[in-house]
């Protein structure tokens, strides 16, 4: 092991050089809000800003670039439906190769769209990941193309640490580093960048959604484990597992891993983009989503969170932020039982109007079984300033004889 780790780590100094001309050095920056919402100093990496809008660039163009020119001449191929597709779509192009990316035939149109501006060949091959990285192997041998691993591979490894890197040399004396985990490829160059750089003194956090919780199983089983992945909004981790190089990494260097719940996700990338104008995807608001919910067990005062990717799904986005506003109390739905005859509806309308309340949609069913003859069930969602505007709504509805049901 100690040797991986050595090999690693020098050629983790060598793809620091080699991507500077490439990709971006993105930006760490210090957050008030998410400082004084936790307790702690906490500062942002900004891997949803980086090239291709996550940090998968790095180790897809750097394990492009090592490869002997023979092999690379021949192209690169891969399987995945995110933002390692994109990343080596990328890195193909700009090393001037052939590549190949087997995609699911669920992957999002938006996502095979993307890979495909890159300059790509994309193939849509079956109905989950696992059909699609079997393709991909039974192709690479057909045509003599490489497989590109998306995380376990000690030059992807090397490529992902430079993040590292860059935190230690733009924050200085950070206590901990919180990065989310997938297949591991991240969190492993990232935790031997910093371990080394600062001899084991800065802590390194994971985090995953418990919808794909297969890291402290993992470790408690002393071997990489599988696991059958729920749906998640941070589908960009959502792996059967990690891989044996990545595991051993983690199992060394990572000093606590942590999971979350989807609210907790849907909180803090709406948090992200209200109070930060970030865009984050589910994988990449992972870190924040910790610290959010469990500060209390991250060690440390001066924390860096790592934002891995701005791939959101804007589809995904809208009813994110939909149910971030009604969290907050800025969005309200109320459930009204009306006399269904000219006029209820417009009395209603006149005393949210009164309360400034901006109607967004009105649903109204005559045939509800719940409801008596003669009334409808009206459903009435809006914008409000506060919780209070909708408590003194109903409030007010109540007292002119409308009937509120929720």
């Amino acid at each position: 092991m100690s040797k991986s780790v050595d090999d690693i780590l020098n050629l983790m100094l060598k793809a620091s050089e080699i991507l500077k001309p490439v990709t971006h050095r993105t930006p760490v920056f210090h957050s008030a809000f998410f400082s004084s919402l936790t307790g702690k100093c906490v500062y942002l990496k900004l891997e949803n800003l980086q090239k291709t809008g996550s940090f998968k660039v790095r180790g897809a163009y750097f394990k492009i670039y090592s490869l002997p020119e023979d092999v690379r001449s021949r192209g690169v191929i891969t399987a995945s439906s995110g933002n390692h597709a994109q990343g080596v779509a990328y890195s193909a192009r700009e090393l001037n190769i052939p590549s190949l990316i087997v995609m699911p035939e669920t992957a999002p149109t938006y996502k095979v769209n993307a890979v495909k501006s890159y300059g790509s060949e994309v193939l849509l091959y079956g109905q989950i990941y696992d059909d699609a990285f079997k393709k991909a192997l039974e192709l690479g041998e057909e045509r003599g193309m490489t497989l590109i691993h998306p995380f376990n591979d000690p030059y992807v490894i090397a490529g992902q640490g430079t993040i590292g890197l860059e935190i230690v040399e733009d924050v200085g004396a950070v206590d901990t580093i919180i990065v989310p985990i997938g297949g591991g490829g991240l969190i492993a160059g990232i935790a031997l960048a910093v371990k080394k750089l600062s001899n084991g003194r800065v802590k390194v956090v994971g985090v995953e959604p418990s919808a794909a919780a297969k890291t402290r199983l993992s470790l408690s089983m002393g071997r990489p484990v599988t696991v059958s992945p729920q749906p998640s909004l941070a589908d960009g981790v959502l792996t059967k597992s990690l891989g044996d190089l990545t595991f051993e990494i983690i199992r060394n260097y990572v000093d606590l891993v942590l999971e979350v719940e989807e609210d907790q996700i849907a909180r803090a990338i709406y948090l992200l983009l209200e109070r930060t104008k970030l865009l984050a995807e589910g994988a990449g608001a992972l870190p924040i989503a910790a610290l959010l919910s469990r500060s209390e067990e991250i060690p440390g005062d001066k924390v860096v969170a790592v934002i891995s990717g701005g791939n959101a799904d804007l589809t995904t986005l809208y009813r994110v932020l939909m149910r971030g506003l009604i969290r907050e109390g800025r969005v309200a739905r109320i459930t009204l039982s009306l006399k269904d005859v000219p006029g209820s509806l417009e009395k209603v309308l006149k005393i949210l109007a009164d309360l400034r309340c901006n109607i967004l949609d009105i649903s109204h069913d005559r045939f509800d079984l719940d409801i008596k003859p003669g009334y409808a069930k009206v459903k009435i969602l809006m914008e409000v300033s506060s919780e209070q505007v909708t408590k003194t709504a109903v409030k007010r509805l109540r007292e002119s004889g409308v009937e509120v049901l929720e």
